[in-house]
């Protein structure tokens, strides 16, 4: 399904509160995505995508507006912090290494995809060797029993946790490099080499799904699965530059500007367009749409270099998050924190519930807390709720009936008296 962008916009209203400014940005973003997609290929390709760069404090929904926005579209999507490729020397890591990222995740993506259209055909073959591996496992245990029963036992789920022992491939195991990421041997020669095969012991349940990404590899051609990897990356690929203020020096005199400049000018001809070579075919940056964000604390968007000013045409701006923001952050979204609470606590049998005073009572000392210490958005609700919940989350062991627990204000006020206390306190230090 093509969203349009009013659908966009009413999708991540779900998961994400306010910030109606950004959401209509990626939303028109990724709608004009689709309308190049529908032109003839002489003009799309001078189409290139508007960059977006947002500008707002930690904890207010940059990251997860950009990572519900891939996840709604089933894009390939990365998320990267810029402070990485200044973490060694002057550069740090090779900056290409983000678009190798985005080009393993849509891999992965197209290799799942495939996975799930052969299933069906590999489950009687999966089956049938579990079967083997159980009867043989039982025959080495003096009991002897008919596949049938086995057959029927396997079907039913009686048997997810009995030990079996499985030939699946052998992975080599990954050897970090110096300077830089865990890198395999065995990869760098995929296809080359003949897959090397050992006996491992485990239960039915993990020897199902290894024999199922075996038998399904067998029917999968690993070159359309790289070429289609490659043009999705190239033309739906979506690269989240996080913390991009921290290479953005202030203008004075600092030596470490340098090493930020050189960072940016490094990320430059990635964002500009160029062509990256992996060990899955080369990629065109061209088409990738980045979207980049930062407090901006200290620096300001204008400090940086004007050539990367220049790539990211669209900026927005998030609010800061205010009383009525964290109340319905609380109550509304399909993944609210207090929903999630509720849900661990059921499997102790915990019936937790909170009043709407409740909610106004954690949703002003969220407020408080951030403006008289440090802004951290919504990410302070977490602190407040790991608190709040920190006793019935301690003696809850399931060994009861369901429970009723209804957290109420004086509840609220009572778990938090003596932090009030101390944070009163602060207004009489000088």
């Amino acid at each position: 399904m093509e969203y349009s962008p009013k659908q966009i916009v009413k999708e991540l209203d779900k998961y994400i509160i306010g910030q109606n400014k950004a959401k209509r940005a990626v939303a028109i973003a990724l709608r004009n995505r689709y309308r190049r997609s529908k032109l003839p290929k002489e003009l799309r390709e001078e189409i290139t995508p508007k960059n977006i760069i947002m500008r707002g404090p930690t904890g207010v929904g940059k990251t997860e507006i950009a990572r519900r926005l891939a996840k709604l579209v089933k894009a390939p999507f990365i998320k990267i912090e810029a402070t990485k490729y200044t973490e060694v020397g002057y550069v740090g890591r090779d900056v290409e290494s983000m678009v190798r990222d985005l080009v393993e995740v849509s891999v992965r993506m197209v290799k799942d995809e495939k996975q799930h259209e052969v299933e069906s055909k590999v489950a009687p073959i999966v089956e049938n060797k579990l079967i083997d591996a159980i009867a043989l496992a039982r025959r080495d245990g003096t009991l002897s029993q008919d596949k049938a029963e086995i057959k029927k036992e396997l079907q039913e789920g009686k048997l997810e946790d009995e030990i079996i022992e499985v030939a699946v491939v052998d992975a080599p195991k990954p050897i970090m490099a110096i300077g830089g990421p865990e890198i395999s041997l065995g990869s760098m020669f995929d296809g080359l080499l003949p897959q090397r095969r050992k006996n491992k012991r485990m239960p039915v349940k993990n020897a199902r799904e290894a024999l199922m990404n075996d038998e399904c590899d067998k029917l999968i051609d690993l070159d359309n699965v790289n070429s289609e990897a490659i043009r999705r990356a190239e033309e739906e690929g979506i690269i989240f530059i996080d913390e991009i203020d921290k290479i953005i020096g202030v203008k004075n005199n600092n030596s470490q500007d340098v090493s930020r400049e050189g960072v940016q000018r490094d990320i430059l001809p990635i964002v500009e367009g160029c062509t990256v070579a992996t060990k899955y075919g080369n990629i065109k940056t061209d088409f990738i749409l980045f979207i980049a964000s930062g407090a901006f604390h200290v620096s300001k968007i204008e400090d940086m270099i004007p050539e990367l000013q220049g790539r990211f045409p669209i900026r927005v701006d998030l609010d800061s998050l205010t009383e009525k923001d964290f109340k319905r952050i609380l109550s509304q979204p399909k993944n609210a924190v207090t929903l999630q609470y509720a849900s661990l606590l059921k499997v102790d049998n915990i019936n937790l519930t909170f009043t709407d005073d409740a909610l106004d009572e954690i949703s002003v000392m969220a407020a408080a807390e951030n403006e008289s210490s440090e802004n951290i958005g919504a990410r302070r609700l977490h602190t407040i709720m790991e608190l709040l919940l920190e006793d019935i989350s301690f003696n809850a062991s399931g060994e009861h009936p369901m429970l009723d627990v209804v957290i109420d204000k004086n509840y609220v006020q009572n778990a938090f008296k003596d932090t009030k206390k101390k944070y009163d306190l602060k207004k009489y230090v000088l």
